[in-house]
């Protein structure tokens, strides 16, 4: 729990920055436009309706899609967009209901009295409407908070940074630590604007001003933590840069980084936050000073090292052949890096240094007691099964052309898929909820579960070595390229399936692995 602690004042003050500048943004739309379609009737339906199909994207969809959309930016920016958008509907709505809804005796008294348009808005239509136009905002504000979880796959640091992680990890504390504290943050943002409806619809101004002075003390709440954390990380930056200079004076050392920020990225599964504290660990040993972002989505991460939002990464050639390159014929390990490497260095200015020493692959498991009382043995007798089966795999897979090479290589249109998070699909397998998963090679649970990996006689899988990507920014730096190069071939398929399970199974931390991993590769 210590361990989680640490992180809190990053991932609480990035989601209450996150959230309320979304909530102030679309109340700063949504008022406007509410106010433009009670003008004119025709944009009435068109306004509500573009905003009920934005509600309607499912909001990791829309958060991903931010990030192409801004070609290729990470972090806040694509996040808050897409949280101010979810933000709009629940206003604007209760904006156009609230001043169309009033008693019409009101209108045409304000205009016996010689009111202007603008002056019967502000004297009479927003006063009174203004009840109705924080009952939305209360809404948006527990939609908006909620959501901003998600914002972790799009690089935006939030309280989903427990989540995610703690999902994929197994640390169920660190799941219920993010749920708690995104469900009190959400509750006190929705008592806080209760209290401005309450002034609204009462006259009591002090209740009014202590809502006020509530929701700045929230937000001053948000960022002193950052404010602290970022002074905290620089004052520690400046004590290692001080001690690796009298290092490198005494032992000519030369792979100082002091000075140099370099920003780590990560996927979505323990392997990935393993070896990207590895990296953090190695680059903060040098001087370095790291940001840490994990959690990301394949290509998001891809993208974001493509412009320099990243420095580095864990990727796999397979990966990068499948997804990217879009090949479908796998070809041999060494001449996938082979040409792995220079399409990357060709088409994005992308450095891959050498293999790290072992190869993560996409592999069809089920349990020994399932295969022996089938007869399988190889992913080529799943087609003499007569009875149903199923598979379960993470949601990413079954888009994947491995897949579907495998799929229609082997004839297993049968198959009734089933998406999972990865966290669940050695549970569901050991467990009977499916018949066999689509399994990593270095996956600690494969053995820990007597699992059975299938032979695969056609090769439908292309081989999947863990490789190190440098941005093209990264690159520039050859003591950076000259540490992390250290790395390659230190790492066996032993070493890591071991160092996964612990993480996986035992409920080791991945910095903490990361840190024993450092130790013995030395």
């Amino acid at each position: 729990m210590a361990e989680l602690l640490i992180n809190l004042p990053a991932y609480l003050s990035g989601h209450i920055i996150l959230s309320v500048s979304a909530i102030l943004s679309g109340l700063i739309i949504s008022i406007p436009l509410g106010i433009l379609a009670t003008r004119f009737s025709r944009m009435s339906s068109a306004i509500l309706g573009i905003a009920s199909v934005i509600q309607t994207i499912p909001s990791m969809a829309l958060l991903a899609l931010m990030v192409p959309l801004l070609g290729g930016v990470i972090g806040f920016w694509p996040a808050f967009i897409a949280l101010t958008l979810y933000s709009v509907l629940p206003i604007l709505r209760n904006t156009v209901i609230g001043i169309l809804e009033l008693d019409p005796s009101l209108i045409r008294s304000a205009n016996a009295m010689g009111m202007t348009q603008l002056q019967r808005l502000w004297i009479v239509e927003l006063p009174l409407a203004a009840p109705m136009i924080v009952g939305g905002l209360r809404i948006a504000a527990v939609w908006v908070v909620g959501t901003a979880t998600l914002a972790t796959p799009v690089g935006a640091a939030s309280l989903g940074n427990y989540i995610f992680s703690g999902l994929q990890t197994r640390n169920w504390a660190s799941v219920l630590l993010g749920c708690f504290l995104a469900a009190i943050l959400a509750i006190l943002l929705d008592q806080i604007i209760r209290l401005l409806e309450v002034s609204l619809k009462e006259g009591r101004k002090k209740v009014g001003w202590t809502a006020i002075l509530a929701l700045i003390f929230v937000v001053l709440g948000g960022l002193t933590p950052s404010f602290v954390q970022s002074n905290f990380s620089y004052a520690e930056s400046k004590i290692r840069q001080d001690n690796v200079s009298e290092r490198q004076f005494s032992n000519g050392r030369q792979d100082d980084l002091s000075g140099l920020t370099v920003i780590v990225g990560a996927k979505t599964f323990t392997e990935q936050f393993i070896l990207s504290n590895l990296i953090a660990g190695k680059l903060r040993n040098a001087g370095a000073n790291v940001e840490h972002i994990s959690n990301m989505g394949s290509t998001i991460l891809f993208d974001a090292l493509t412009l320099n939002s990243v420095d580095v990464y864990v990727d796999y050639t397979g990966t990068i052949w499948a997804t990217i390159m879009e090949r479908e014929e796998p070809i041999g390990r060494m001449a996938m890096y082979i040409e792995v490497a220079h399409y990357l260095r060709d088409t994005y200015g992308i450095l891959t240094l050498p293999p790290l020493g072992f190869q993560n692959a996409y592999s069809l498991a089920m349990t020994r007691n399932r295969a022996e009382e089938l007869n399988i043995k190889s992913i080529s007798d799943l087609g003499l099964v007569t009875s149903n089966l199923s598979i379960g795999g993470d949601p990413e897979f079954f888009a994947r052309q491995e897949w579907i090479r495998v799929r229609d290589l082997y004839g297993l249109d049968f198959l009734s898929t089933r998406s999972m998070d990865s966290t669940f699909m050695y549970d569901a397998v050991r467990d009977g909820n499916v018949d066999l998963i689509t399994a990593y090679t270095t996956d600690g649970r494969i053995s820990a579960f007597d699992l059975v990996v299938l032979e695969d006689p056609k090769a439908a899988f292309p081989p999947y070595d863990a490789i190190l990507l440098l941005s093209p920014n990264a690159q520039k730096h050859p003591k950076l390229v000259r540490l992390l190069s250290s790395l390659s071939n230190s790492i066996d398929e032993e070493l890591m399936r071991e160092s996964n399970k612990k993480v996986d199974l035992d409920g080791l931390s991945p910095s903490a692995v990361a840190g024993v991993l450092i130790d013995k590769i030395k």
